[in-house]
Parts: structure tokens; C-alpha cells; sequence
């Protein structure tokens, strides 16, 4: 059994694939007791893929929690090509992990031209062409970190609760609208570069994908866990 695990920058998600039973979970970073009790629970794990970007510490803490298990995580760094994915970034070694192993979920989930939208902390857009290659992408502050933003660096937009609308008439309406229409607008701009791609569509997944998905009018599919699905895939080729 192979423990997955995708250390992002506010929560951990895992997945437990092989020999039944099959799990899956999600905690937040002060929460690693929940790792121990998968390591415990499931004494058959016997090797540990994962993606971090939660930084060094994390990937300390949980390569602790694996070694008193008997294991040491393979941790996924992006190269030039794996799984059918082609990276064409100047320096393929600088793309995240987290990018790296959703576009390698995306591939094996949608085998055409699509766009791999990841919403949370930050928002990435990244461009997956129909033979593989991932020609390139965006990263931008998250829906939060951007209403966040405005709160922390202007007198009189607060970090308030508001609610979408086309022409907002309040300034907590007028903040969210505009972080949502950003994110809207930016994944419907690079959906230029494949629009005219066969079945071309929006992969879109992550923990604030729905605050903005009725916004996109493209061909959009809602997935979740891309990035536990590009592990699978690459545990799966050995």
C-alpha cells in the first residue's frame, strides 16, 4: 500500500492507494497527529510519495512521523518529462511540485488540451496541450489572499464579508466581485492559447474553485485532488 500526500500551503491532503481499504483525508498543519494515525492504522503502507510546498519544516515533521514507520518519502520534484507530460518551463526543475503532479493527474484524467486551474492560497493556470506538453502558466494570489491584500495595504477597504454581483453597489460587494472577476477573467484569457483545440476544456479544482466555477463560461470539469491523482499515476509507473 502506498501512502500519497500533498502538503499545500494552508492544509495536507492524503490518499491511501493500492490493496484495499482505500482512504482519504485532509487536515491542517497544526493537525500531523492525523499522519500517525494512518502511519498506525496501516501498518501495509510501504512507501510514501508526496508534493510540498508547505515548505522545509513540514517536510521535516512528516519525514519523522514516516521514518518511525520505517520509511522515508519520495518527495516529487518536476523534471522534464514524466507520465506523458512534457515540461517546456526555462528551467523545469523551478516548477513547483504541486504543478508538476496536477498536471500529470490532468493528463491522465482529460487526454486533450486543457487548462489546470488550482484555487487556494494562490491560483495557478497552467496550459496542457493536447500532445503533453505544458507550455506554460500563471500563479496569482488566491481569492481570500487578494481581499486580504487590499485590507492590509488601503485606509478604507476592509476585509469584510460581501457577495458576487455583476455591478456591485457596496464596497464589500464591489471587493469580492472584483477578486472573483479577476480570477474569472484570468483562466478565460489564457483559455485563448487552446480554444481552438478538439474537447479542449477547464480542469478546476482546489479549496476555493466553487467561489468562482459559475463565473468561468467555458467548458469546465470540477475535479478535486489533482495533485493526489498525478502521485497516483507516478506511483503507479514505479
Amino acid at each position: 500500500m502506498i501512502l500519497l500526500i500533498d502538503a499545500g500551503n494552508t492544509r495536507i491532503k492524503w490518499r491511501l492507494v493500492g490493496t484495499a481499504p482505500f482512504g482519504e483525508g485532509a487536515f491542517g498543519h497544526d493537525r500531523l497527529d492525523v499522519l500517525n494515525d494512518v502511519f498506525e492504522r496501516e501498518p501495509r503502507i510501504h512507501r510514501v510519495i508526496g508534493a510540498n510546498v508547505a515548505g522545509a519544516q513540514i517536510a521535516e515533521e512528516i519525514t519523522t512521523l514516516a521514518r518511525q514507520a520505517g520509511l522515508v518519502p519520495e518527495w516529487l520534484s518536476a523534471g522534464p518529462k514524466r507520465c506523458g507530460v512534457r515540461n517546456l518551463y526555462q528551467e523545469p526543475g523551478q516548477l513547483g511540485a504541486d504543478r508538476w503532479a496536477a498536471l500529470i493527474g490532468a493528463r491522465g484524467r482529460h487526454p486533450h488540451a486543457c487548462l489546470v486551474i488550482m484555487a487556494g492560497t494562490a491560483t495557478t493556470v497552467d496550459v496542457l496541450d493536447a500532445d503533453g506538453n505544458f507550455r506554460g502558466g500563471l500563479i496569482l494570489p488566491g481569492v481570500e489572499l487578494m481581499q486580504r491584500a487590499l485590507a492590509s495595504n488601503t485606509a478604507q477597504l476592509p476585509f469584510v464579508a460581501g457577495h458576487f454581483a455583476q455591478a456591485p453597489r457596496n464596497t464589500a460587494d464591489a471587493i469580492l466581485s472584483g477578486c472573483l472577476q479577476a480570477q474569472a477573467g484570468a483562466v478565460e484569457r489564457m483559455f485563448r492559447q487552446i480554444d481552438t483545440a478538439p474537447h479542449a476544456c477547464c480542469l478546476l479544482g482546489g479549496g476555493a474553485a466553487d467561489t468562482f466555477a459559475d463565473l468561468i463560461t467555458l467548458p469546465l470539469q470540477r475535479v478535486d485532488n489533482l495533485v493526489l491523482d498525478g502521485l497516483a499515476r507516478i506511483a503507479q509507473e514505479g
